[in-house]
């Protein structure tokens, strides 16, 4: 059990260059940015400014692209990496220059890491020879894992005749004998396969019931992060770029990143107006359509003075509706028609831009969806989300 802090954390990764170009004054002394990460004259900025209070058996999921700094995080908490600057703390106990053996972490990598000489009750015991833990409380530990994560008939065999999902079964016992204060898990579910990451999904979220660690979870897929997570940090280029319950962030993206990010398939994206009507409400128009806000995002948008702007319009697929009457609708052509038993993803050709409809199958009532089908479609007026030119939600910002 624990809690912890992470107090604007960051991580530079020094500058190669030589000595003299190292020396040679910049042009312009304001950072740079090269490859999405901030360049500055101490060297890339992997993690810059990360603000984090995780509370005692939290689960955490750290998500975000390849390369956004989340593994680079995790390994600042375990110890594993160097923290630049900013103060990390567990327990209270500020932990910067405390060494990982003395930091009450167990850590889960992507590639298992057994002792393939070993059998699977070796591999789980072999933590705790190390901490010299007596024998018979050895051996109830390494049962009551085995037991927790199924793995009790595999224990007098070795990982090469384990499969993938046994073997992350293994590597997540190795972690949990020690009973840890925090567990680490990056990207742990990566090597297998869409159904074994579907089963071992299911049992993390039975493992966390059962043992009273707090966690920190590191992944790439947003599915892993709603599902699992109660709370979900989305990173980008080395910064946070917002925290919330899954429910929190699909239902309010604080920006355009985030509101392409999560959410499968990704919300659709439209050039639009916001525009002020003479008795001071709000409407959003797209192409033709003009649609008259939501009270609610109304009121949001007068909390803030919102003026008529150019916007950028987010609407989610299963939130568009498709109209055989004539009207104000935004057009389009179907490019590609997608059967996925119980609905349809439509792609649709509009504006030039390939859109996402997902329909379910029963409001078709026979309808032919084929390739070049010309569509009408609209959208609620309490499902859209309006971002300003730089990418900013205009209900939160």
């Amino acid at each position: 059990m624990a809690t912890v802090s992470l107090k604007n954390i960051q991580k530079i990764y020094p500058n190669t260059a030589d000595d003299t170009r190292k020396r040679r004054k910049k042009e312009d002394d304001a950072p740079k940015r090269k490859s999405n990460l901030k360049i500055t004259e101490e060297g890339v900025v992997a993690v810059d400014s990360f603000n984090l209070e995780i509370a005692d058996k939290e689960f955490i999921v750290l998500v975000g692209p390849s390369g956004c700094g989340k593994s680079t995080t995790l390994r600042m908490v375990a110890g594993l990496e160097d923290i630049t600057r900013g103060d990390l703390f567990i327990d209270g106990k500020r932990m910067n220059d405390v060494a990982p053996k003395d930091r009450d972490i167990a850590m889960v990598f992507q590639n298992y890491a057994l002792y393939p000489h070993m059998t699977v009750r070796q591999n789980l015991q072999f933590p705790l020879e190390l901490r010299n833990v007596p024998k018979d409380e050895m051996n109830r530990r390494v049962d009551e894992a085995a037991e927790i994560l199924g793995i009790t008939e595999y224990l007098e065999r070795k990982p090469k005749a384990l499969s993938g999902g046994q073997r992350q079964r293994v590597a997540i016992g190795r972690a949990i004998v020690r009973d840890p204060k925090l567990l680490l898990m990056d990207e742990p579910l990566s090597n297998l396969d869409a159904k074994l990451r579907n089963q071992m999904r299911a049992e993390i979220i039975k493992l966390r019931q059962k043992i009273n660690s707090t966690f920190i979870y590191v992944t790439h897929d947003q599915t892993e992060a709603m599902t699992l997570g109660d709370r979900i940090v989305i990173m980008k280029d080395g910064e946070v770029q917002q925290v919330g319950t899954p429910q929190e962030v699909f239902d309010e993206p604080h920006n355009l990143f985030v509101a392409g990010f999560i959410g499968m398939p990704q919300m659709n994206f439209y050039d639009g107006k916001l525009l002020l009507n003479e008795d001071g409400t709000y409407a959003v128009q797209v192409s033709d359509a003009v649609i008259e806000l939501s009270e609610e995002k109304q009121k949001n948008l007068r909390d803030r003075n919102t003026k008529p702007q150019d916007i950028t319009v987010g609407v989610r697929p299963e939130h568009i509706s498709l109209h055989e009457k004539e009207g104000a609708m935004i057009e389009g052509v179907v490019d590609v028609s997608e059967m996925m038993g119980s609905s349809v993803h439509l792609h649709i050709n509009s504006g030039g831009k390939d859109r996402i409809i997902i329909v379910p199958t029963l409001d078709l009532k026979g309808r032919p969806m084929g390739i070049g089908t010309p569509v009408r479609f609209t959208f609620g007026n309490n499902v859209i989300h309006m971002f300003d030119s730089e990418g900013l939600n205009l209900e939160y910002k």
